[in-house]
């Protein structure tokens, strides 16, 4: 793992979130995208060279919706960088991590992703991140 790619952070109305960061910040999002496997819509801020992803459910069944139901709105995961992320999901598997995803798939800002199930981690939800090469 390379660098925090991102932190994420579960909201309940993205254009309301979206203004609030955007105050904080005082700067705009640079990217909104929905990502519809995951039934979510994102929006990415940078922050120096820090990033945070903005993400609300858009069906009460998302991972969102859930996640936002059952702790409220806050920190969802963070995302750390990795090179070669099927090298990284087999190393952290043989380290004896629970894995949410055994293969890599389409995630936003043009990344491919895989999550570790929070028990692995004491409670953090971790997604690996790799840049898309096509």
């Amino acid at each position: 793992m390379r660098k925090i790619e991102h932190i994420g952070i579960a909201v309940k109305n993205l254009e309301e979130a979206n203004k609030t960061y955007a105050s904080l910040f005082g700067a705009e999002a640079y990217k909104q995208e929905g990502v519809e496997s995951e039934g979510v819509i994102t929006s990415f801020f940078q922050v120096g060279p820090n990033k945070i992803e903005l993400l609300e459910g858009t069906n009460p069944d998302s991972p969102i919706s859930k996640f936002i139901a059952k702790r409220g709105e806050g920190i969802h995961h963070l995302a750390f960088d990795v090179e070669d992320i099927e090298a990284e999901i087999e190393r952290l598997k043989g380290e004896g991590f629970i894995l949410l995803n055994e293969q890599p798939k389409f995630g936003a800002d043009n990344k491919l992703v895989a999550f570790l199930h929070p028990k692995s981690s004491h409670g953090v939800l971790v997604e690996l991140c790799q840049e898309r090469q096509d």
